[in-house]
């Protein structure tokens, strides 16, 4: 699959929160570190995702937010 997006980080499902209409799914990268995706039930069962498979998250921003208190 080839994307425009740059920041493209591979990693495995670690856990699949399913709600009725959306669900939190956490990935775990190489080095440890975690990005959490909220996405559609129905993109979970279209895509298939399951625990422990491997996926790339796919960051694609026109904003960054930072805070420092």
């Amino acid at each position: 699959m080839r994307l425009s997006a740059r920041n493209q980080l591979q990693g495995t499902v670690t856990s699949i929160d399913l709600g009725s209409v959306m669900a939190i799914v956490v990935i775990r990268l190489a080095g440890g570190d975690e990005i959490v995706s909220a996405i559609t039930k129905d993109s979970v069962e279209s895509l298939g995702l399951r625990e422990g498979d491997s996926v790339t998250a796919v960051i694609k921003s026109t904003e960054v937010m930072v805070g420092k208190d």
